[in-house]
């Protein structure tokens, strides 16, 4: 039976009290595992992200509490707080806690206004953020990310034949991972922080041009985006498939026995490399639980079974040539337009540099952080393959039940904890049944109170309707809606037509190519979504609230990306 609470919620506290699932359902989509938050997040992450906004300049050490208030976990989802990132518009010169809302979360009515404490404004934070924004400003490579990428490469590469550990080796390697997980997470911050900065500068002065459309043009197509290269190198795997037909034949013949037929050949060497470079990337990929590319190669046969059916006009590369030509254009347009003002004209130049390089840094760092979080899962993925084969649970993903505290009563006692993992793997499903609140203020709902996913009473769209959301990704598009709630189910998604689901992570990212434009109930400008299609040059709309329970899969719309709106056109 269900609680009231979940075994790892946390408790809202008075200087933290407000959390949201806007821009927090791109990390982790569904209800996280106990041994995921308790190891990687609780002992890693979320110290990681108190460091970061500390040496960012942000906050002190001592405004936060114990265990530190920097996100928020109830019903075992995951949430942003909205005091965290808003004391960053409170702090720093120029900015407001209304700016930071609209860069970072979802424009949904249930956001609590900011409401303003003495403890908020800081002359000492206002420095600081100050020489920090000259920084981010004024540079496009951070150097700390960079570095993290090569010990990212580094700890894969020197993997330990696991399958040759015992338990507790297996079990300290998992735990090493934590500390260097602090140290990557703080960077993350810096580098999610900063992206915001550039873009915001050039939003600001295309808005004030009267040419605010622009400002989405002019951040995308930025090049070297690794969220976007999951995507290039699976098209181009898919590639040699399409104009092989020994591949096409291995394809046709179904995933079963599929690794057999591929063995030995020049694909399998190219499936290999993938694998050692994005073998860590998967849905809800910041749980350790959650499959990715490696645990679960069925999820890279199902995306390049779909990707070898696209014609050689969706090349990933092209479509980033076009746009990054087209903003490279605008740019100049711009400059020239504002040679008169000096002084805007070299915010507008900083700006649009420094858009470019945090924007890379930032999904350069999630994939550090993830590459380390993946170290956990395959340590965890050997542990419970080896005490289910011995029965000593009940299924292999039951090893994930366990909490980071138990780990060495577990390995003294393996078989005592049976039952215990089985009940909890129950309740962990039924969460994932579950509609988590939007925003959580103050106090949180016992979760027999909470909805069912889908169970709401939703206005189904009429022809004529529009929608409106956050402007991510400029482009006018009109195709069919296909809602998709499976990134490696994607069968009713057929070339160029629309796709419309929650929210999206990188394992989402090769649907792109198929899709004429993306339009997500979740998201913001700076959310995967947002940033994935801005780099493929496709049209996207994020945070349009329930897009999926409102418009029919089948229905005819058209997705204005400058302008956030989708249009109903015809319904099925």
């Amino acid at each position: 039976m269900l609680a009231d609470k979940w075994i790892i919620d946390r408790t809202p506290t008075k200087r933290f009290p407000s959390y949201t699932r806007g821009n927090a359902a791109d990390v982790l989509a569904d209800p996280v595992s106990p041994l995921g938050w308790s190891l990687c997040w609780e002992k890693g992450v979320v110290l990681g992200c108190k460091v970061g906004f500390v040496t960012f300049g942000v906050f002190e050490h001592e405004d936060y509490g114990t265990p530190p208030e920097t996100f928020g976990l109830f019903g075992g989802y995951f949430y942003n707080s909205l005091m965290q990132a808003r004391l960053m518009g409170v702090r720093m010169p120029g900015a407001s806690p209304e700016a930071i809302d609209a860069a970072y979360f979802d424009a949904n009515p249930d956001v609590p206004p900011y409401v303003a404490e003495p403890w908020h404004e800081s002359p000492v934070h206002e420095a600081r953020l100050g020489e920090t924004m000259a920084y981010v400003m004024g540079s496009t490579v951070h150097p700390p990310v960079e570095e993290q990428k090569i010990l990212a490469i580094k700890i894969r590469a020197e993997r330990p034949n696991l399958s040759a550990l015992s338990d507790a080796e297996l079990v300290a390697r998992a735990r090493s991972m934590a500390p260097i997980q602090v140290v990557m997470f703080e960077q993350h911050v810096w580098s999610s922080l900063g992206a915001s900065l550039g873009p915001g500068a050039v939003q600001a002065i295309t808005a004030a041009i009267g040419r605010p459309e622009d400002g989405v043009r002019l951040i995308g197509a930025v090049g070297d985006v690794d969220s976007a290269l999951i995507a290039i190198d699976l098209w181009d795997l898919s590639r040699t498939i399409r104009s092989t037909p020994e591949m096409n034949a291995a394809f046709d013949a179904g995933f079963d026995g599929w690794q057999g037929r591929i063995a030995g050949t020049e694909f399998e060497k190219a499936l290999n490399a993938f694998m050692l470079k994005h073998g860590s990337r998967g849905p809800n990929e910041w749980d350790p639980a959650a499959h990715s590319y490696e645990t679960n190669p069925r999820l890279a046969f199902a995306q390049l079974d779909r990707l070898r059916h696209q014609s050689d006009g969706s090349d990933p590369r092209a479509a980033s040539k076009r746009n990054g030509a087209e903003r490279a254009r605008l740019f100049t347009e711009i400059s020239e337009a504002l040679a008169g003002d000096t002084e805007t004209a070299g915010m507008f130049a900083a700006g649009y540099a420094s858009a470019a390089g945090w924007q890379q840094a930032r999904e350069r760092c999630k994939t550090n952080n993830i590459a380390v979080i993946h170290e956990v899962r395959v340590v965890m993925v050997e542990l419970g393959r080896r005490h289910a084969a011995a029965g000593n649970i009940a299924a292999e993903t039951d090893i994930f039940m366990l909490l980071e505290a138990e780990l060495d009563a577990f390995l003294a006692n393996p078989s005592s904890f049976k039952a215990q993992l089985s009940e909890r793997a129950l309740d962990h499903a039924e969460l994932a049944t579950l509609e988590p609140p939007f925003i959580v203020n103050g106090s949180v709902p016992p979760l027999s109170q909470w909805k069912r996913r889908g169970a709401g009473n939703y206005e189904i769209v009429k022809v004529g309707d529009v929608l409106t959301g956050a402007a991510c990704s400029a482009g006018v598009y009109t195709g069919k809606a296909r809602i998709i709630l499976d990134p490696f189910d994607p069968s009713g998604l057929d070339a160029d037509d629309i796709l419309v689901t929650l929210n999206t992570d990188p394992s989402w990212t090769p649907l792109f190519l198929a899709a004429g434009a993306v339009v997500v109930n979740l998201g913001a400008v700076g959310s995967h979504a947002s940033i994935v299609s801005r780099e493929l040059g496709i049209p996207c709309v994020a945070s349009v609230t329930d897009a999926t329970y409102r418009i029919p899969d089948g229905a005819t719309i058209t997705v204005d990306g400058a302008a956030g709106t989708i249009t109903i056109v015809a319904l099925p």
